[in-house]
């Protein structure tokens, strides 16, 4: 059993900044009857407010900055500050009403190009992964004849992690963007002979040059 001694490094990704507490704010109980009381009551009154319902256009160019640089759309909306997902979708449901009529502001057409250079991103941290070893701790367990156990630890690179991971983005990008990075068909043939389909995967494609990749600078630093 293989144990990640350090986590693999990525880039950091966007992020809302926390709200900072009013200054003067505290969370304690006021007496009633208390200066304190009076000064809350004399002093305007902070509304907590939830998730945004109301588009801005702000929060727009805020997701779709982060949506290029590769982070999903629910992961998004799950950060402080973001709508909710169902909310986004109403409006790319709306805009594209208004751009029926001719208004709207072309949200959807924005959200797809902003996806579409975070598949680019994606495919960048499969070369991250790739180039960047993953330390980890191997633990190997054995018993012997007499039912004592034995635990043997070496250090090595998680090579199982690292493919893991890479495979895993791989295969997401060929579901969302098949054109670059989904099935490449090729047809070969003639009228006398039944025509041959030959499917080859872009990803794996992918994938196996990334793990030629990395095996060659095992072999290298190995030696």
């Amino acid at each position: 059993m293989a144990r990640p001694e350090t986590p693999l490094k990525m880039p950091l990704r966007g992020s809302r900044k926390p709200v900072e507490a009013l200054p003067g704010s505290s969370g304690g109980v006021v007496a009633p009857g208390s200066s304190d009381a009076s000064k809350a009551a004399r002093s305007p009154q902070v509304k907590k407010t939830g998730r945004p319902s109301k588009y801005t256009p702000e929060i727009a160019r805020e997701m779709c900055e982060l949506l290029s640089e590769g982070v999903p759309l629910r992961e998004i909306c799950r950060m402080e500050g973001y709508p909710a997902w169902r909310t986004v979708y109403d409006w790319m449901y709306r805009d594209d009403a208004a751009l029926a009529s001719g208004g709207g502001v072309g949200l959807s057409a924005a959200i797809a190009r902003a996806r579409e250079a975070g598949y680019d991103a994606m495919a960048e941290e499969c070369l991250i992964i790739a180039n960047t070893p993953h330390v980890g701790v191997k633990e190997v367990r054995s018993v012997d004849h007499r039912g004592n156990e034995t635990v043997a630890l070496s250090t090595e690179d998680m090579l199982g992690h690292r493919k893991l991971q890479i495979e895993t983005r791989l295969k997401l990008l060929a579901k969302w963007d098949p054109k670059r990075f989904g099935d490449k068909v090729q047809l070969s043939g003639d009228a006398e002979n039944p025509i041959k389909v030959q499917a080859e995967t872009q990803a794996e494609a992918m994938m196996e040059s990334l793990l030629k990749n990395i095996e060659l600078k095992r072999q290298s630093a190995s030696r």
